[in-house]
Protein backbone atom coordinates (compact mmCIF):
# COMPACT_ATOMS: atom_id res chain seq x y z
CA UNK A 1 0.00 0.00 0.00
CA UNK A 2 2.74 2.57 0.84
CA UNK A 3 4.77 1.41 -1.37
CA UNK A 4 2.64 2.19 -4.02
CA UNK A 5 1.84 5.48 -3.32
CA UNK A 6 5.31 6.44 -2.82
CA UNK A 7 6.33 5.13 -6.21
CA UNK A 8 2.94 7.13 -8.05
CA UNK A 9 3.99 10.41 -5.85
CA UNK A 10 7.28 9.92 -6.80
CA UNK A 11 6.78 9.74 -10.66
CA UNK A 12 4.67 12.72 -10.23
CA UNK A 13 7.87 14.72 -8.86
CA UNK A 14 10.38 13.60 -11.38
CA UNK A 15 11.52 14.35 -14.76
CA UNK A 16 11.93 10.44 -15.62
CA UNK A 17 9.34 8.74 -14.18
CA UNK A 18 10.05 5.35 -16.02
CA UNK A 19 13.31 5.33 -14.08
CA UNK A 20 11.49 5.49 -10.85
CA UNK A 21 11.10 2.04 -8.84
CA UNK A 22 10.54 1.71 -4.95
CA UNK A 23 11.37 -1.65 -3.25
CA UNK A 24 10.30 -2.65 0.47
CA UNK A 25 12.67 -4.47 2.69
CA UNK A 26 11.09 -5.68 5.56
CA UNK A 27 13.38 -6.01 8.79
CA UNK A 28 11.46 -6.89 11.41
CA UNK A 29 8.14 -7.57 12.55
CA UNK A 30 8.16 -3.72 12.96
CA UNK A 31 10.52 -2.04 11.04
CA UNK A 32 10.78 -2.01 7.17
CA UNK A 33 12.93 -0.13 4.64
CA UNK A 34 11.52 1.84 1.53
CA UNK A 35 14.30 2.47 -1.05
CA UNK A 36 13.59 5.00 -4.12
CA UNK A 37 15.79 4.65 -6.99
CA UNK A 38 15.56 7.42 -9.41
CA UNK A 39 17.98 8.95 -12.50
CA UNK A 40 20.51 11.17 -10.50
CA UNK A 41 19.58 14.57 -11.76
CA UNK A 42 16.11 13.89 -10.20
CA UNK A 43 17.10 13.23 -6.26
CA UNK A 44 17.03 16.66 -5.74
CA UNK A 45 13.44 17.01 -6.33
CA UNK A 46 12.42 14.21 -4.64
CA UNK A 47 14.20 15.59 -1.42
CA UNK A 48 13.31 18.90 -2.06
CA UNK A 49 14.20 22.08 -1.06
CA UNK A 50 15.21 21.84 2.94
CA UNK A 51 14.14 18.39 2.42
CA UNK A 52 10.81 19.21 2.34
CA UNK A 53 9.73 16.58 -0.50
CA UNK A 54 10.82 13.69 1.36
CA UNK A 55 9.90 14.94 4.91
CA UNK A 56 6.14 14.51 3.36
CA UNK A 57 6.61 11.21 2.58
CA UNK A 58 8.44 10.39 5.62
CA UNK A 59 5.02 11.78 7.39
CA UNK A 60 2.47 9.72 5.17
CA UNK A 61 4.69 6.88 5.87
CA UNK A 62 4.33 7.93 9.61
CA UNK A 63 0.67 7.81 8.85
CA UNK A 64 0.73 4.19 7.85
CA UNK A 65 2.53 3.08 11.07
CA UNK A 66 -0.58 3.84 13.09
CA UNK A 67 -2.73 1.80 10.51
CA UNK A 68 -0.09 -1.35 10.61
CA UNK A 69 2.47 -0.89 13.62
CA UNK A 70 5.46 -1.12 11.14
CA UNK A 71 8.29 1.44 11.05
CA UNK A 72 9.36 2.97 7.97
CA UNK A 73 13.11 4.24 7.06
CA UNK A 74 12.82 6.16 3.42
CA UNK A 75 15.79 6.11 1.37
CA UNK A 76 16.91 7.87 -1.73
CA UNK A 77 19.28 6.31 -4.17
CA UNK A 78 20.40 7.48 -7.77
CA UNK A 79 20.35 4.65 -10.19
Amino acid sequence: MITNFIENYAKLIVSCPNEVKVSKEQIDDTFAEITIKANANDIGKLIGKNGNMINALKTMANGCKAKDGVSYKIQVLAN
